[in-house]
């Protein structure tokens, strides 16, 4: 027995150092898989996201956002003051979707654009949904001992029986959306047909991500 004693005191750390790899390992895959300035998942974990409320065959109502007046923001205030509205916009999304479904995934798509998709039985909660929501995101974000100003364009659809394949036009319908009613001056807007008012690529319109706004201080 005094024999496997040091052959055992041998292996342990090694176990030890292998077991605190393999947890660095997972914990940089999950960072990996979220916006670091955010917290939000990133487009391919909300993708996955998508998949799997569409597999349940529950309603599921899909948003895209876009903020009104960022880039003004940024070029007028510097990039922390976007930052700040950034962070404070995730945090609006992920509160509001958990307050309105039982169970949801929200994202930052990228830039300034984000994206939500949670369980919406009933067509006639969309309307008082997106008006909170877009109320919560034109709220004032404290900064610096001010606060920013942003508005918001979203676009949403409601997606009662459309299956698995159909993700695709979920997104380009909530994206037409929001597009229409940010040219419109901002706002939300439901899009109530699957049918494609523009081209796309990939699902998406034609210089949005995935596919190859004034702002102040009060």
């Amino acid at each position: 027995m005094s024999a496997l004693v040091p052959a055992t005191a041998m292996v342990a750390p090694l176990l030890t150092g292998w077991s605190a790899t393999t947890w660095w390992l997972h914990r940089r895959l999950h960072q990996a898989r979220l916006d670091p300035l955010s917290g939000l998942p990133t487009r391919a974990r909300f993708e996955k996201g998508v998949e799997r409320l569409l597999r349940r065959r529950v309603p599921v109502m899909l948003v895209v956002i876009d903020l009104d007046g960022f880039k003004a923001l940024n070029d007028t205030h510097g990039h922390l003051a976007g930052d700040a509205a950034i962070t404070s916009t995730g945090s609006r999304l992920n509160r509001w979707a958990a307050a309105h479904a039982e169970r949801w995934v929200v994202a930052r798509l990228g830039g300034d654009e984000f994206a939500a998709a949670l369980t919406m039985p009933h067509a006639t909660d969309l309307p008082g949904a997106l008006s909170t929501l877009h109320e919560n995101l034109c709220a004032a974000v404290p900064f610096e001992g001010r606060t920013v100003v942003l508005g918001a364009s979203v676009g949403a659809v409601w997606s009662p029986h459309w299956p698995l394949a159909e993700r695709s036009r979920l997104l380009r319908g909530a994206d037409e959306a929001m597009y229409a009613v940010k040219r419109a001056g901002g706002g939300w807007r439901i899009a109530y047909s699957d049918h494609a008012a523009l081209a796309s690529v990939n699902g998406r319109r034609p210089g949005r991500p995935g596919t190859q706004s004034a702002g102040g201080l009060r």
